[in-house]
């Protein structure tokens, strides 16, 4: 494997607007035309990429009636109809859609929007977010039953948890192979708005940085903390992962290795970075079990 410009990538792995309606007109819309109500079957909302990919998996996606902006996989997911960003959803965009459930994780909001959605009647069905595989089982569950394919979703649970533990398996193989290895250090970078930020414990990077085997070089930081020069230098990275959209939002990998301080780290001078897609490594989804085994080989 090269370790020089390595981006690994694992592919294939702006919302809906608002509609011109008050919110009164909007809920009262939806009351007087039930969803589902035509043809028996469910009319689901996705607010989140992950459990999108699971009613794609179960193939219950007829049952769409929107998604928000990081349902991108599989492709079709592109051309439902969005009702903006998980955590910053419009309540007259999702009401417009009638659905008669909302799936997602508390991770939604904001909070007002949510108040909304339960006072016009709508169920949420919101997962606990811990950052854990058992969050992705969670998730096809409440899948299941929402898209009342249990039976469908079972099947694919099981599934997702024999490859997670293959996939464990070869981690802990690759680990025991060199025994007294404390592991790599390892900066996590998301730079998808103005501000880059790093991630330091209780986050989605830091889970899968630790089920990899690696050392979270912000351990010591509690969720995610803007990057600034000292910062960087300080953590001491062995390697340096990101994402395939952090690295397209700053103009290509060159423009990568501007960022304050990194040229300064030992994983600068080496130019050891890997960069995935969001939703693979960070949305605790169905490819979660390829997005590990991928991290971890890119690590060793």
């Amino acid at each position: 494997m090269s370790r020089r410009h390595l981006l690994q990538a694992i592919g294939g792995l702006g919302g809906l607007a608002t509609l011109p309606m008050s919110l009164g007109a909007a809920a009262q819309a939806f009351a007087a035309a039930p969803p589902g109500e035509s043809s028996g079957e469910p009319r689901l909302v996705s607010i989140h990429g992950s459990l999108t990919e699971v009613v794609y998996l179960l193939d219950a996606q007829h049952l769409l009636v929107g998604t928000d902006t990081t349902s991108t996989h599989p492709a079709a997911a592109n051309r439902t109809p969005k009702v903006g960003y998980l955590r910053q959803l419009s309540a007259e965009g999702l009401l417009s859609l009638k659905p008669n459930a909302v799936l997602g994780t508390d991770e939604a909001g904001p909070p007002a929007v949510l108040a909304q959605l339960r006072q016009a009647g709508v169920p949420l069905r919101l997962v606990n977010v811990k950052h854990r595989f058992e969050d992705l089982m969670e998730k096809v569950r409440l899948a299941g039953e929402a898209t009342r394919r249990q039976e469908a979703a079972q099947a694919l649970s099981s599934d997702l948890q024999k490859r997670w533990q293959a996939t464990q398996q070869q981690v802990a193989r690759r680990n025991a192979a060199t025994p007294g290895n404390a592991g790599p250090r390892v900066l996590f970078i998301m730079a998808h708005g103005p501000a880059p930020m790093l991630a330091g414990t209780d986050t989605g990077a830091h889970a899968m940085l630790g089920y990899a085997g690696a050392r979270n070089a912000m351990a010591e930081v509690q969720g995610w903390r803007a990057l600034n020069a000292e910062s960087a230098v300080q953590a001491r990275p062995d390697w340096v992962v990101t994402t395939q959209e952090s690295v397209s939002a700053l103009g290509g990998l060159q423009k990568f290795w501007q960022l304050p301080g990194l040229a300064m780290t030992p994983a600068g001078r080496q130019q050891r970075v890997l960069s995935f897609d969001t939703m693979a490594l960070l949305g605790f989804g169905p490819r979660m079990p390829a997005a590990l085994e991928a991290l971890q080989q890119g690590l060793a």
